[in-house]
């Protein structure tokens, strides 16, 4: 409803309308100019001048899309966590998801350093997965800042990428910089023909629905995890010469 570029053009006056908005939705949908003006203590010019600006002709125009975009928050349907999984593992037994594990553990192997990146709750798999290839005595770390100073950790490195989405910006600045340094890459994203995919010495997608909430991205994790840990297993296995 609301854009980053929006809420800096808002003047104070302004910006007292959207604090009282955003707490009051629902009740302004069936507001007169006059009564919203009464309690945000402006003069109904005002109110006209902020729905100008959130590209409204008028206040029974701002109100309409108000009311759109409430409804289709409440649209959202979440499927269960146990229906992302059989997903992930019906499409699972039926590909070569084993065979791409084992070509990745193979490429890692060949590092020095193992580089986790990733954004928002990919980023958190990514700090996870540092950890768990860490117990398996494979040097990993995150690096979760684009503008990180990477030249003396890249060299001899592999960065494992992660992104549900595969177009996160930050995650792709990121994995350039990398990239350009000379770390080899492996991804782990929802789909092969993503930037961060194409971008990637090797891929591995999942193809699980995505799912968003109030423009959240509620997406399984339980796919990329398994992946992560997969591939330290196998890596593992492969320093003990099994």
């Amino acid at each position: 409803m609301f854009t980053s570029e929006m809420i800096a053009s808002f003047n104070e006056l302004e910006t007292s309308i959207y604090n009282y908005v955003c707490q009051n939705a629902e009740k302004v949908i069936y507001m007169r100019i006059r009564e919203l003006a009464e309690v945000t203590h402006v003069s109904t010019a005002t109110i006209l001048r902020f729905c100008r600006k959130v590209n409204c002709e008028g206040f029974s125009e701002f109100k309409v899309k108000l009311k759109m975009y409430l409804e289709d928050r409440k649209k959202t349907t979440i499927k269960s966590a146990k229906n992302s999984v059989i997903e992930f593992l019906e499409r699972t037994l039926k590909g070569n998801l084993d065979e791409q594990i084992h070509a990745a553990a193979r490429f890692i192997n060949e590092a020095d350093t193992v580089i986790f990146i990733g954004v928002g709750s990919s980023g958190i798999v990514g700090e996870y997965g540092a950890r768990y290839f860490s117990s398996f005595r494979k040097f990993s770390m995150y690096i979760k800042d684009p503008f990180y100073p990477i030249h003396s950790i890249a060299k001899n490195s592999t960065t494992i990428a992660l992104s549900v989405s595969g177009e996160t910006e930050m995650t792709i600045t990121l994995l350039n910089r990398l990239k350009q340094e000379g770390s080899k890459i492996v991804s782990v994203t929802n789909n092969k023909y993503s930037t961060v995919a194409k971008m990637s010495d090797i891929n591995i997608p999942y193809y699980v629905t995505e799912e968003f909430h109030e423009n959240a991205n509620i997406t399984t994790q339980i796919p990329a995890m398994y992946i992560l840990e997969s591939m330290a297993r196998e890596l593992y296995k492969l320093n003990i010469g099994e």
